[in-house]
């Protein structure tokens, strides 16, 4: 039930976070230069930080404090799917390095505030 309550309270509070900073600092994707295509249509046209990477690494901090046995399952899942976005053309390694700072800083607030 803890899990739970830091998952759902801590995903409250990224989504809005990450679409506030994307929509304030309006970084534009890899995707907006002439010379580039992305693999996939990105859902919107900024990209700092990482949407994915952000929820991927919060997740993951979640996780690995109530389940420590996936530590290494679950930080493994969370680079790929940052490094995907990278690869994938969407994002550039700084947005999905913010957003894995992002995730974790909140995901360690909520294991702090929530116990």
């Amino acid at each position: 039930m803890l899990f739970v309550q830091r998952l759902l309270l801590s995903f409250a509070l990224e989504i809005p976070l990450f679409i506030w900073l994307k929509n304030t600092l309006k970084r534009n994707r890899p995707a907006i230069r002439p010379q580039f295509r992305p693999a996939i249509t990105p859902a919107d046209k900024f990209s700092f930080p990482s949407g994915h990477s952000t929820a991927a690494f919060l997740f993951a901090a979640l996780v690995v404090t109530s389940f420590p046995l996936w530590s290494s399952a679950v930080y493994l899942w969370a680079v790929l799917v940052a490094v995907s976005r990278v690869a994938l053309g969407v994002h550039y390694p700084s947005d999905v390095i913010a957003g894995a700072l992002l995730g974790t800083g909140i995901g360690a607030v909520f294991i702090t505030l929530i116990h």
